[in-house]
């Protein structure tokens, strides 16, 4: 018989909600914010009533234990030297609703649980204004076990109230008198855990969560490392939490981490920091280092422990910065990416964005050669899927690749280095025509060639709008660009070009669209190349045509083309497109939007220190009207 990793203990509901309380036993989000319903918490505390087992709790015991120090905000006595991986949810209930603390919702707004209790019948309630104003329930019990109520305190004043509004009997008195007291005795409930040691690895306590909720979000590294955070620096994963909702919506004019490229949930904010403090990507094994593990011997030291904290606080400050956060996302603006629909990797993203930090805070870049550089690596990044797969080993090896860097000038050559292996020849003229070959609406390669249009300053097709203009999310407009069949997709159906069984993916080829108001193309409708084209030359001026079917990549002649033969052309001409706008960042030319990108009015009022910026009035262009 195989040795157990668990030993079994018995506790009661008071031992349970004290220890959380003192901080003893750590109660950390491992899955996500309290998200049980309220009548959830009313069921448990009617199975309670009634004598029924809810279940038993998996705690974890810590590495080092019994170490004498206040924690986070809550000024909590100790270091806990056990935390909860299953049994979150009822024990969050439990520590509510006895002490009467709030929870935090999933929206992060604070929540007291109140549940309401009818000594008459035994019943309990969700509050609502029916119970409010019905004098048989005791509107919150917590009240039962607060330091400044006693049970008979609960018992007279519900007692008084009842006898308010009609008599009770001597029976009813007794049944009420035994109804609170045996509430009250809740408090001692008996609870059953199980408790796996110290030695039990992350990955042996997160296949046992799956064993045993085979419904349950399995945990990842990132989850155990948020435990620890929860655990020792919970300030530290507040401010994780903070940040990311922060940046999810639009401020009210404060400065706020809001952007137009990604959300970021406080687990990719983690990844950022851990890249960043200890130039590694694999957090299985920081996850070690964080609970003071020595590699080597294996022990476990609550100094070491600490030092690894305050080196992983450091990051975190830099990773959380506004200013770093909002110059960095410039970056992603001079590399032609507008929008989070543009991106088709938020790995590349944080990845990039770690990169950014390292360059800025230890290397000393000069901010505008490092805005070139890491707009040109997130576009590569982008375009070649690089951290697509494996994204952890391929970012530990980046992060190899900057960790000795000498000074400036080391740091850029080793990027540009590593640029040119990612982007070769073959790459531009064979690999990426290859990849331009497929009908995905969101390929990295077709965000890459409409990023080159917004960095080589591109028309829309048949427009004197820039496609950098229309592809703006911060300006607002109905339908004000769409991506225009070339070949309509009825045309190609009529010729028998596109057979019904395979039409998307004949159609819908990368190749054959192009950015067109949408007004345009409803006056191409589906008519064929032929057709439409000359009609629609007629918008263009002579002197402006050459250089639009260049940026759009169109052959001369296209248009009488057989459809193979123009998509063949057009790849490639595509990926010329392509590559053109990725050397244009490091230009003289995109170097100097460098130092003032077009920013967007969100990027004014909310990014960076220094001087603000005042508007008397705002002009918003309505780009289907074409009018203010």
């Amino acid at each position: 018989m195989a040795e157990t990793i668990f030993k079994k203990v018995d506790l009661d509901v008071r031992r349970l909600v004290d220890d959380i309380e003192l901080g003893k036993l750590g109660l950390p989000d491992i899955q996500r914010p309290f998200v049980w319903a309220n009548v959830k918490v009313r069921d448990l505390f009617d199975s309670m009533y009634q004598g029924f087992p809810v279940g038993y709790l998996l705690l974890w015991e810590t590495a080092v234990a019994g170490e004498q120090k206040t924690i986070g905000a809550s000024g909590k006595q100790l270091t806990p030297d056990r935390v909860i991986v299953d049994g979150q949810q009822r024990l969050t209930s439990l520590f509510a609703v006895f002490k009467g603390e709030p929870v935090i919702r999933s929206s992060f707004q604070e929540e007291h649980i109140r549940i309401a209790f009818n000594p008459l019948t035994g019943k309990f309630e969700v509050p609502t204004a029916a119970t409010a104003n019905d004098r048989t329930f005791i509107p919150d019990i917590s009240k039962l076990w607060t330091d400044d109520t006693t049970v008979f305190d609960v018992r007279d004043a519900y007692l008084d109230g009842l006898r308010e509004v009609r008599e009770i009997s001597v029976d009813e008195e007794r049944r009420i008198e035994r109804a609170i007291s045996r509430l009250h005795g809740l408090i001692s409930f008996p609870v059953v855990a199980l408790e796996l040691a110290a030695e039990v690895g992350e990955e042996q306590v997160a296949e046992v969560f799956v064993r045993i909720n085979s419904k349950g979000t399995p945990l990842n590294q990132a989850d155990f490392i948020l435990t620890l955070m929860s655990v020792y620096w919970d300030e530290g994963r507040a401010g994780l939490e903070k940040f990311a909702r922060d940046a999810a919506q639009p401020s009210d004019g404060a400065r706020s981490p809001f952007n137009w490229y990604i959300k970021p949930k406080p687990d990719q904010l983690l990844r950022a920091s851990i890249c960043v403090a200890f130039k590694r990507a694999r957090l299985a094994s920081v996850h070690s280092v964080l609970r003071g593990k020595d590699l080597e011997t294996g022990d476990f030291n609550q100094e070491r422990r600490a030092e690894q904290f305050d080196r992983l606080k450091q990051a975190q400050e830099r990773v959380l910065n506004l200013q770093h956060w909002h110059d960095f996302l410039q970056c992603l603006r001079l590399a032609g990416y507008r929008s989070e629909r543009m991106i088709n990797s938020e790995s590349a993203v944080i990845y990039s964005y770690a990169l950014y930090l390292i360059g800025r805070t230890e290397a000393g870049v000069a901010l505008r050669d490092l805005h070139v550089a890491i707009a040109q690596w997130f576009m590569m990044a982008s375009l070649t899927g690089r951290y697509s797969a494996s994204p952890e080993t391929v970012m530990e090896s980046d992060l190899r690749m900057v960790s000795d860097v000498a000074d400036a000038d080391d740091f850029l050559a080793r990027l540009s280095q590593a640029r040119s292996v990612a982007l070769t020849s073959d790459f531009w003229t064979v690999t990426l025509p290859s990849d331009l070959a497929n009908s995905a609406g969101r390929s990295p390669s077709m965000m890459a060639y409409e990023a080159a249009l917004v960095v080589l300053r591109s028309p829309v097709l048949f427009s004197n709008f820039t496609v950098a203009e229309m592809l703006d999310p911060a300006v607002t407009g109905h339908r004000k660009i769409e991506r225009h069949h070339l070949f309509p997709r009825a045309f190609l159906i009529k010729e028998g070009i596109a057979p019904k069984s395979r039409g998307a993916r004949v159609t819908n080829q990368i190749a054959n669209f192009a950015y067109v108001e949408w007004r345009d193309n409803v006056t191409i409708a589906d008519r064929s190349p032929a057709e439409y084209w000359p009609e629609m030359l007629s918008l263009v001026s002579a002197d402006n045509l050459a250089e639009m079917l260049r940026l759009h990549a169109l052959p001369t002649g296209w248009e009488a083309m057989e459809y193979e033969e123009f998509l063949e052309r057009r790849r490639e001409m595509i990926a010329t497109i392509i590559r053109e706008g990725y050397d244009r960042i490091s230009s003289s030319d995109g170097a100097a939007m460098s130092a003032d990108i077009e920013p967007s009015l969100d990027d004014l009022i909310t990014s960076g220190e220094g001087d603000s910026v005042e508007f008397k009035s705002t002009l918003r262009i309505n780009l289907h009207t074409r009018e203010p």
